[in-house]
């Protein structure tokens, strides 16, 4: 039976820790990254076309590049390249997650995109197959497919899941204008140096999980979490934005257990003790703010 249309959803994710190693001498960083899911979701839709395709809609879309450099473009050729077939598909990608902050949203169409067109194609891939084309796509693209929670090292593509004993409830304050990773990454190492500890690999410590962390998720506690939160890239993105110190302080004064630069910013991250809380953080941080729970599941076929 052909198929003539496949829709993914693929959820956004929250970087409960993230420690990061000293550069690299191919400039990558070490990481030992825990990943949440969480319920903010993409889609993208795959259908039949002469040629590849991609188009968009949704908040900021005019801020995502709608062609061959776009991630979920790029993860179609993969596919395509590893099964010697020319990538005739038109990707239709529905915008929900932030563009540019911090919550893995290009990695999450790159995802959703593979395997709506290994479904269109009926390629019918393995998830070994198709996590090791996201770990050449990108950092964050093998746990947009696999979602849940999990543990990532090396550049933060090596997944082990974790488990985790309840649900989470956040709020995520979205900042105007995106953050350049590899910019925070940068201002990382300067501040390193600065601060005359070094920036190489072999001036900092080898990034390990926290204990303390995966207790808490494996118990579902939610205050035992919110102690333990960490990113290593937080003070690098409060330099580049120091107006995210504000929005920090206002979650946490409106009720949230502790509060966090999203990844590599600049969206802010706020844990609240349970949903109700979260929706009066939400509601008091305005508009850009978005309510939702964790963990969620992976890339999945929609429609």
């Amino acid at each position: 039976m052909s198929v003539n249309a496949v829709t993914v959803r693929v959820p956004a994710k929250v970087n409960v820790q993230l420690a990061v190693g000293g550069r690299r001498p191919d400039g990558f960083h070490d990481l030992a990254n825990v990943f949440l899911a969480v319920g903010l979701y993409d889609h993208v839709t795959a259908t039949p076309a002469q040629e590849l395709r991609i188009t968009g809609e949704g908040p900021d879309i005019a801020s995502v590049p709608l062609d061959a450099s776009n991630l979920a473009a790029r993860a179609a050729v993969a596919l395509a390249e590893r099964h010697n077939i020319t990538p005739r598909v038109h990707l239709h990608i529905g915008k929900d997650i932030p563009v540019a902050g911090g919550m893995a949203g290009g990695s999450a169409d790159a995802a959703a995109a593979l395997l709506a067109c290994d479904t269109l194609w009926g390629l019918g891939s393995s998830r070994a197959d198709l996590l090791a084309i996201c770990a050449e796509l990108g950092s964050d693209v093998p746990f947009s497919l696999a979602g849940g929670a999990a543990l990532g090292v090396g550049r933060g593509e090596i997944l082990t899941p974790l488990e985790v004993g309840g649900s989470f409830s956040w709020v995520f304050a979205v900042a105007d204008g995106g953050l350049s990773t590899p910019a925070v990454y940068r201002e990382c190492d300067r501040l390193r140096r600065e601060q005359g500890t070094g920036d190489a690999a072999g001036d900092v410590p080898v990034p390990e999980a926290d204990p303390r962390l995966l207790s808490a998720l494996r118990d579902g506690d939610v205050h035992a979490l919110a102690a333990a939160l960490h990113n290593d890239l937080q003070a690098a993105a409060l330099s580049l934005r120091p107006e995210l110190a504000g929005t920090l302080q206002a979650g946490t004064e409106a009720g949230a257990l502790a509060a966090i630069v999203s990844g590599s910013g600049p969206t802010c991250a706020f844990l609240a003790p349970d949903a109700d809380t979260a929706g009066k953080i939400a509601a008091t941080l305005g508009s850009s703010a978005r309510a939702a729970t964790s963990p969620a599941p992976g890339a999945s076929v929609v429609a």
